[in-house]
């Protein structure tokens, strides 16, 4: 009897712990539509005139929209390089991670966009 409780003790922290460090993955969303804005969150000419250095994340950060097929407008923050050749009008598979809800000020948006395919819209995504 204490062998089982203590088994579900360990259980339960483990599950615990994969949950609360693993949450955006383990609930990530699979995004697919046209991509009706993207928007790149720090200028280029605030780059170039700001004089101090900015963060490498700061400087290839862009805000993402896609309409998917139900009319939804799925948004996320992104990090990625690929997302600066995305234009408006394409379509777009893409990985969308929620940030988790105890995260409070951010709970229910998402972030990390990784973009998996681009395409000219009206036609399937190849390979």
């Amino acid at each position: 009897m204490k062998l089982r409780l203590l088994g579900l003790v360990v259980a339960l922290i483990l599950a615990g712990f994969v949950v609360m460090n693993y949450y955006s993955y383990l609930f990530s969303k699979d995004v697919a539509g046209e991509v009706i804005s993207i928007q790149r969150v720090t200028d280029v000419t605030t780059v170039i005139g700001n004089g101090r250095a900015i963060p490498e994340a700061q400087l290839y950060s862009f805000a993402v929209a896609i309409k998917v097929k139900s009319g939804e407008i799925m948004t996320a923050s992104s990090e990625d390089r690929q997302w600066a050749v995305v234009e408006k009008g394409k379509c777009a598979e893409a990985k969308f991670y929620p940030y988790p809800p105890w995260k409070l000020d951010r709970a229910g948006t998402f972030h990390g966009a990784r973009l998996l395919k681009l395409y000219e819209c009206g036609g399937a995504p190849q390979g």
